[in-house]
C-alpha cells in the first residue's frame, strides 16, 4: 500500500485502500498498524483534520481492529 507523507507530531504517513477498506498509519515512531473495516470517508477526514493525532485519538483508536505490521 503507498502512504503519503503527513504533517503531524504523532503520524508520518497514511494511506487507504479502499477496496479492502484498510487504513495503513506509519507512527513517528516507526511503527505500522493496519486497521480493517475504515471507510473511505474516514481516511479523507483524518487527512483533512487540522490535528490529525486528535482525529486518530478521537475516530480511530479503539473504533477499529488492526495489527501491527512486521
Amino acid at each position: 500500500m503507498i502512504r503519503d507523507h503527513v504533517v503531524s507530531s504523532c503520524l508520518r504517513s497514511v494511506g487507504h485502500d479502499a477496496e479492502a477498506d484498510v487504513l495503513e498509519i506509519e507512527f513517528v515512531s516507526g511503527a505500522v498498524y493496519r486497521y480493517t473495516a475504515v471507510p473511505r470517508r474516514v481516511h479523507r477526514e483524518l487527512l483533512e483534520a487540522s490535528s490529525l493525532g486528535g482525529y486518530f485519538n478521537r475516530e480511530i483508536r479503539g473504533r477499529y481492529a488492526y495489527r501491527k505490521s512486521a
